[in-house]
């Protein structure tokens, strides 16, 4: 059943009081970070946009940046994009990064690894490449989730491919990346074939600005979420050979107010579990698991960029309640940063860490009072 967002009408779309968690700013001084990954010694792997992998410490901010990171094309939406570990990083050390590469009017999405040696990635190669090229700076997608070894399958990264803006129509094209997700094993080939005649990896199809994926290892749910135009962001249930719609249906308008299409639902097409009318323009995401927040677990928090209601604060998380896979309420979380989230993500002891999207951009760790 699709949910449009009208949890304020309905009484489900609650602010959280603020004295019920302490916010704490940690660093200060990251441009544009994107994403976030805890290291097993209690470090931390930041991206920034403009193309640099920082370690955050016990101390603050390293103030060298991490050597090794492919060169990327920092124009747009585009640039250094997400950072995932390893499923055995403790083992072999390597560290998974998303970018766009490539020049103006000749660019893709990209997916490489390379072993953290101290203050360095080494061997590093590039695993996968969206294609064809784009012309375009917008739309990438980039978020990633490792899946591990299950039921006799291997462990496999799963990716979302955004439809590069002027190319929307391709994404009902399974023959190319565009607006697509991918699934390749853990050297970049492909993991399986859904689609007949499909480009490598793909999974799904339909899809507009894919910006996270988090795999739910418990209930083995990958869920997923993208940028409708202008209103129309879902949340998805990822499921391989769906078909989620786009641009053939849509909750959201074009932003010069004009229909994308007259369809929110259509034959054979997926519908999203959930809807945003007007936009949040959802940002990282993350399933929350911890004994610091017990009343959150099993609930996907998800960064917002914008306010979306007239009532809701500018740049805020919003947690979205599941029950049996079904979104059954929201509480809006940490307005009073008053910035644009861009991530969101869960520490080992249950914390909960957030990055602001700002040219000065903060990282900040919520915890309980």
């Amino acid at each position: 059943m699709r949910l449009i967002s009208l949890l304020a009408l309905a009484g489900l779309l609650v602010s959280a009081p603020v004295s019920a968690q302490t916010l704490e700013t940690r660093v200060t001084d990251l441009e544009y970070p994107w994403s976030l990954a805890f290291l097993p010694d209690g470090r931390m792997l930041v991206t920034e946009k403009p193309g640099r992998l920082r370690i955050i410490d016990e101390s603050g901010l390293v103030q060298t940046p991490v050597s090794g990171v492919p060169e990327v094309f920092y124009s747009g939406q585009g640039g250094l994009l997400d950072v995932v570990l390893s499923l055995d990083f403790e083992t072999d050390g390597l560290v998974y990064l998303s970018w766009s590469g490539g020049r103006a009017g000749d660019n893709t999405l990209y997916l490489g690894r390379g072993r953290l040696e101290g203050d360095a990635l080494v061997e590093f190669d590039v695993l996968f490449e969206a294609m064809p090229h784009r012309r375009t700076d917008v739309h990438y997608g980039g978020r990633m989730a490792m899946i591990p070894a299950e039921a006799g399958q291997a462990a496999t990264v799963v990716m979302g491919v955004g439809d590069g803006f002027d190319y929307r129509e391709e994404a009902q094209n399974p023959g190319t990346h565009f607006g697509t997700y991918v699934r390749l094993r853990l050297d970049g080939q492909p993991a399986q074939r859904v689609f007949e005649n499909s480009a490598p990896g793909v999974i799904s199809i339909g899809h507009r600005n894919p910006q996270a994926v988090v795999y739910d290892a418990t209930n083995h749910v990958v869920w997923s979420h993208e940028h409708g135009p202008r209103g129309g962001d879902e949340i998805n249930e990822l499921a391989s050979t769906a078909n989620y719609g786009w641009p053939i249906t849509s909750h959201g308008v074009d932003y010069t107010g004009a229909l994308v299409t007259p369809f929110d639902t259509y034959a054979r097409m997926d519908e999203a579990i959930h809807v945003w009318t007007p936009s949040i323009a959802p940002a990282g995401m993350a399933l929350y698991s911890g004994e610091m927040f017990p009343e959150w677990d099993g609930d996907l928090l998800v960064a917002a960029l914008i306010p979306g209601d007239a009532d809701v604060p500018s740049g805020h998380v919003r947690r979205v309640e599941l029950d049996a896979g079904q979104v059954v309420g929201e509480e809006v979380l940490f307005g009073e940063i008053g910035a644009r989230i861009r991530d969101v993500r869960v520490g080992p002891d249950g914390a909960v860490w957030l990055l602001t999207d700002e040219a000065e951009g903060r990282l900040i760790r919520v915890s309980r009072d």
